[in-house]
């Protein structure tokens, strides 16, 4: 069994992944940890998220200097959701030892260290793990992702953004023109804590980051080209949709759009090509991305709709995805429900 720990057990993000865990066939669950200050601290996760009652009632216990030292070399996984500060300054700790890291924060998706203190408002100083970090965008890098130590987990919107928009730059179909893409988020996406700007009672539809969002430049290191990104806030609980629009090379035909997906996604379960645009709930509480599009020959623009769940696609299922590929264990373990072979003639 792969010795597990997760950091930051007690958010959304962070039950996601220990309700998965707990039910996968490979990983053992072995501590909960919370920051030192976590008024969670000492409860049973149980006793933070309900829906883990009799799945798992181990306990938060607040991190410190000393077991970080020593978690990475006591188990085999440790899955980060923490604050991108935490992330970058305790990967020198984690990171090079027994364990695999799966980092759900921004700290380590970004690689040029100006534009990571631009966005994100503090200085890289990890530059080692940064360049060895891998992007843990489970469809388009499960050979990178089987063999590395770190693993940067993907943003919920970019996860939305490039698996509508890779396929089309893999087969050559994208003109320098920027791609437009509008994504609206259920409120999970701002975390568990209370606040003004996540309370459903102050939340409605709104654009947010215009043209400085900290997912934009993510976005466009792994795509190869600048976009326009617009996230905005949905007053619903969890979901991403993704509206995409795309200019394409003179030419491009509808047969070469289609081919261009179906080549990407021919053999990727958690990604479903659509032959209608998917709803938030059709991909809410599961793993899947779904992808739909349609092509103007004429005007030679593409319409790319993706929908995903943000806390699962975007986040915990993703990740778990990693796990599954650096551990020599299919893809689709702990996320899809395997078929009992019945006796039965």
């Amino acid at each position: 069994m792969i010795k597990t720990c997760i950091i930051g057990a007690s958010g959304y993000t962070g039950a996601e992944l220990v309700n998965i865990l707990a039910h996968h066939e490979g990983f053992a669950l072995d501590t909960l940890y919370v920051s030192e200050h976590s008024t969670d601290a000492g409860l049973p996760i149980s006793a933070c998220h309900a829906s883990l009652i009799g799945v798992c009632d181990l306990p938060l216990v607040p991190i410190n200097d000393a077991i970080l030292a020593q978690m990475a070399w006591d188990c085999d996984a440790i899955f980060l959701a923490t604050p991108h500060e935490a992330s970058h300054d305790w990967m020198p700790v984690l990171a090079g030892k027994r364990a695999v890291i799966y980092d759900l924060s921004g700290a380590f998706r970004i690689q040029d260290k100006d534009v990571f203190a631009q966005y994100y408002g503090f200085a890289h100083t990890c530059g080692e793990w940064l360049e060895q970090a891998v992007y843990g965008l489970a469809e388009w890098y499960p050979e990178q992702i089987s063999n590395a130590s770190v693993i940067a987990v993907p943003g919920c919107y970019p996860t939305a953004s490039l698996s509508g928009l890779k396929p089309l730059a893999a087969a050559n179909l994208l003109t320098s023109t920027r791609p437009v893409i509008n994504a609206v988020s259920g409120v999970s996406g701002a975390g568990r804590k209370a606040s003004m700007t996540n309370s459903f009672c102050e939340v409605s539809l709104q654009a947010y980051g215009i043209l400085g969002h900290r997912h934009q430049p993510e976005i466009e290191a792994y795509l190869g080209q600048p976009i326009i990104f617009t996230p905005h806030l949905g007053n619903f609980k969890r979901g991403i949709l993704a509206t995409i629009t795309a200019q394409l090379k003179p030419g491009t035909t509808l047969a070469q759009v289609q081919q261009a997906f179906t080549q990407a996604y021919a053999n990727t379960p958690f990604v479903r090509l659509r032959a209608s645009a998917p709803k938030i709930d059709d991909v809410v509480n599961t793993p899947y991305c779904d992808v739909y599009f349609k092509y103007d020959a004429e005007a030679e623009y593409v319409v790319v709709t993706t929908a995903i769940d943000n806390v699962l696609k975007g986040a915990a299922s993703q990740a778990v995805q990693c796990a599954n590929l650096t551990h020599n264990y299919p893809i689709t373990s702990g996320l899809i429900a395997q078929p009992v072979e019945s006796n039965t003639l």
